[in-house]
């Protein structure tokens, strides 16, 4: 299998330079973000205006729901300096 047929199946590329993802490389990756916003940005300006504890903790989970699926559906991160190996 080719290395472009191998990273086809990932919804998030690592960043070119440093640590962590890009952009979403799938319609999946851009699904999920976009559902993942579209739930968390007004859940915690919600919460947050009644009770501010709360929207921390809407926060915290939304992030780790976040960083599972990166970890899951994404490159491995590690750290690049830009070239392509």
């Amino acid at each position: 299998m080719s290395k472009k047929d191998e990273s086809m199946h990932y919804w998030f590329r690592a960043k070119r330079y440093g640590w962590g993802w890009s952009m979403p490389a799938t319609w999946q990756g851009w699904v999920f973000t976009f559902v993942w916003s579209i739930v968390t940005i007004p859940a915690v300006c919600w919460v947050a205006n009644h009770s501010l504890p709360w929207a921390y903790v809407i926060l915290t989970v939304m992030s780790a729901l976040l960083l599972i699926v990166l970890f899951m559906k994404g490159e491995p991160p590690r750290w690049r300096w830009g070239s392509e190996e």
